[in-house]
């Protein structure tokens, strides 16, 4: 696996050829996942696995990432910190698991847990949180953190950050290509032939259906997806939910957990009965449905979809999607040769190289941004 053009020309940065480690507990909150990545002389994952966060911690941060939640400044420094023991705990696990020795890791990148995202408004912002301060001092190694805030400052989404790094390693000269990364929020990269690259969030990914299989059966999540598949669609709840102004706005676009909730879910379901299980099976059309349409219309020449995230693994998420976009092939990243689950967290390793060599790492044409930034805070250990 190579770069290619996804790396930007400037000064070297020193270690450039060192190793770099990225965590990221995205919007599913399925736990952090770790990468430790080689960029010389060709890409390389040393090492990968996703730490599962404690149940109590996944429920606070389900809980404050609702719109309309609220929490106390003693509450926010405490899950601040005890997101950054964890990452840092992920961190260290990594790299013990690894046998690597830690002074040939240059840095590690934290992209944080998101707890609200606002990119549009008078005062726009995004907040991730896991005090990186904790995770330099913990590992003894430069961390890099709060990479999207720099990008909404220049007027852009702050999201996604991760489109140069898809470019790098699954652009092909002779395919238009995308790239879907499903998470809690679901987002697409467009790797087109002779155009510059695109992407942009669709809306939910696993988010809603993690939610509700939460709910009804106790599960974090619909293993294969036989939940949705044993319940019917219901046209008239998908029509409602397909209706939300959010998904006719034109890129650049992003969202997260605090739009698409259950809170959001339950307005629609007002004055209708059905069956939990039809309800999951909407909800897995409405994420097939959402992203095979954005798909069909910001680039129908697309030839290939390659599939990343924890919605790989949701077989009948995979399957509706491949009926949803006939004659394009639907593949897990896994079939060029990179790991579906660690492929967002390799992202914020490639990212953390690119803040210490002075490199810019958003794309503007995605996010929005008045021009080319370099992101994140360092923090030294």
């Amino acid at each position: 696996m190579t770069l290619g053009d996804a790396t930007h020309a400037a000064k070297p940065a020193p270690d450039e050829g060192g190793l770099f480690l990225g965590l990221i507990s995205g919007t599913s909150v399925d736990g952090i996942d770790a990468a430790l990545v080689a960029f010389e002389p060709q890409l390389s994952l040393l090492a990968g696995r996703t730490i599962p966060l404690s149940t109590d911690l996944v429920q606070e941060i389900l809980r404050i990432s609702q719109s309309d939640a609220r929490i106390g400044l003693d509450e926010l420094g405490v899950l601040d910190t005890r997101l950054g023991l964890a990452f840092a705990d992920a961190a260290n696990l990594l790299i013990e698991v690894s046998g690597v020795d830690r002074s040939r890791i240059t840095a590690i990148g934290s992209h944080g847990q998101t707890v609200r995202h606002r990119p549009i408004g008078d005062a726009h912002f995004t907040l991730q949180i896991g005090d990186a301060n904790i995770i330099a001092e913990r590992t003894g190694i430069t961390t890099v953190a709060d990479f999207r805030r720099r990008d909404v400052a220049a007027g852009g989404q702050g999201a996604p950050l991760v489109p140069a790094f898809h470019a790098g390693i699954f652009a092909a000269a002779d395919e238009a290509r995308a790239v879907l990364n499903i998470g809690g929020i679901a987002n697409l990269t467009l790797l087109p032939t002779g155009a510059p690259v695109g992407g942009f969030d669709t809306g939910p990914g696993n988010g809603l259906m993690d939610a509700w299989c939460l709910r009804h059966r106790g599960e974090r999540f619909d293993r294969d997806g036989d939940f949705a598949a044993s319940g019917r669609v219901d046209a008239p709840l998908l029509q409602c939910l397909l209706a939300d102004p959010w998904f006719a706005q034109p890129p650049p676009k992003s969202t997260g957990r605090d739009q698409f909730h259950l809170d959001w879910l339950e307005k629609a379901l007002a004055g209708r009965t059905l069956a939990a299980e039809d309800v999951q099976s909407t909800l897995c059309e409405l994420t097939a449905r959402t992203i095979a349409d954005a798909l069909r219309h910001a680039q129908s020449a697309t030839a290939r979809l390659l599939v990343c995230g924890g919605g790989v693994h949701n077989g009948h998420l995979m399957a509706r999607l491949a009926t949803a976009l006939p004659g394009v092939p639907v593949q897990s990243t896994a079939a060029h040769g990179v790991d579906p689950d660690l492929v967002e967290a390799m992202a914020f390793a490639w990212l953390t190289r690119e803040t210490l060599a002075g490199r810019p790492g958003n794309v503007p044409e995605v996010t929005g941004a008045r021009g080319l930034r370099v992101l994140g805070a360092v923090y030294a250990p």
